[in-house]
C-alpha cells in the first residue's frame, strides 16, 4: 500500500491565459485529513477535479494510491467518494430512498450499507422523511453519506460547511473529525482558517493556484511562538531586544511589542528590559493561529 494517496508533481491547469492551478506538488499521506486552504478563486476546486478525472490538467503528473492516472476511467478512482456540490438528491424522495437509488447505479452494498451511512451521519430518525423536508445541515450530511457509499479510502470535499449556519456547521465539522479517526484519507477544501484549523491535520496554503505554505497545522502555527509584551518604555525596548541574538524579529502592535522568540526566554526578556530600567506592564507567551500564519504567509498577495 502506499504511503502517500493522493501526489501530484508539477500540475498545471491554464484556462486560456487563467492559471487556475500552477505547478502543483501535494503528497497526501494514507489515513490523513488534509486541508486545501485558500480564498475563492486559489485553485482548490480546480485540484479537486484533476484528481477525480473531471479536469483534464495542461502539464504535471497524478498519481492516486501509488498509480499514475491518466482519466477518469481509471481503477484508482473507483476508490474515491466525493462531494463537489451537494448533489442533486430527488426532493420527494426519502433520504433512505435517495441513497438507495445511487447505491443501485453504483450497483455495491446493500441495505445494511445504506442504514450504517445513515446512522454514521445522524439522520437515522429522519431517514423516511422526504428530502425537502430537511434542514440544509441534514442536506448536507446525506450528501457525505451519499459520498461515503461503497466505503471509498479517499474522500474528497470541496467546501461541505458553505451555506451553513453555525449549529449546521458544527455538526459537518464534527462528522469530519469522526470520519478522520481511521485508515481513511480526506482531503478537505475550504476558505474557512477556522474550519481547516479544527478539523485537519495537514494543511497546504494555496494563492493564485500555488502552495505557498504546507505543513502539518500543528507545525505550521507552533513555528511561531511569540512574546506579547508591553512596557514603560516601547521604543526603547524594541531598539534593546532587536539586538539579541537569540531573537528573530520585534514587531510594533497596538500598544506593544510581539516578539519573536523561544517562550522559555521570557525571564530573560524581563532581566534584559530591568538593566536598561525598561519595566514590563505586560508579558506573555503565546502562539501563533492558523489565522495569523495565513495572514502572514498571504500577505503579498493582498491588494
Amino acid at each position: 500500500m502506499a504511503a502517500n494517496v493522493v501526489e501530484t508533481a508539477g500540475l498545471t491547469k491554464h484556462y486560456g491565459e487563467v492559471r487556475a492551478v500552477q505547478d502543483l506538488s501535494l503528497e497526501v499521506p494514507k489515513g490523513t485529513v488534509f486541508g486545501l486552504l485558500g480564498p475563492n478563486g486559489a485553485g482548490k476546486t480546480t485540484i479537486i477535479g484533476t484528481l477525480l478525472g473531471l479536469i483534464r490538467p495542461t502539464a504535471g503528473t497524478i498519481r492516486l494510491f501509488g498509480t499514475e492516472i491518466n482519466g477518469a476511467t481509471d481503477a484508482a478512482v473507483r476508490r474515491i467518494g466525493a462531494i463537489m456540490e451537494t448533489p442533486a438528491f430527488y426532493p420527494f424522495m426519502s433520504g433512505r430512498d435517495n441513497l438507495r437509488y445511487f447505491q443501485g447505479i453504483s450497483g455495491t452494498g446493500g441495505p445494511a450499507e445504506i442504514d450504517n451511512l445513515l446512522e454514521l451521519v445522524g439522520l437515522s430518525a429522519r431517514a423516511n422523511a422526504r428530502f425537502n423536508t430537511y434542514s440544509l445541515g441534514m442536506k448536507h450530511r446525506l450528501g457525505i453519506a451519499y459520498a461515503l457509499l461503497g466505503d471509498p479510502e479517499l474522500l474528497l470535499l470541496d467546501e461541505p460547511t458553505n451555506g451553513l449556519d453555525p449549529n449546521g456547521m458544527a455538526e459537518v465539522r464534527q462528522l469530519l473529525k469522526d470520519l478522520g479517526d481511521g485508515d481513511r484519507t480526506i482531503v478537505l477544501a475550504s476558505h474557512l482558517l477556522n474550519e481547516v484549523e479544527q478539523v485537519c491535520e495537514r494543511v497546504a496554503i494555496l494563492s493564485k493556484g500555488s502552495v505557498i505554505a504546507e505543513g502539518a497545522v500543528s507545525e505550521l502555527i507552533g513555528r511561531r511562538d511569540r512574546i506579547q509584551l508591553s512596557t514603560t518604555d516601547n521604543v526603547a525596548a524594541h531598539r534593546l531586544l532587536a539586538a539579541l541574538d537569540w531573537v528573530s524579529s520585534v514587531l510594533a502592535t497596538d500598544g506593544g511589542l510581539l516578539v519573536d522568540a523561544p517562550t522559555e526566554r521570557v525571564a530573560d526578556i524581563s532581566e534584559a528590559l530591568a538593566r536598561a530600567g525598561v519595566y514590563p506592564t505586560e508579558l506573555r507567551a503565546t502562539s501563533t493561529s492558523l489565522e495569523q500564519f495565513f495572514l502572514e504567509v498571504t500577505e503579498g498577495d493582498r491588494p
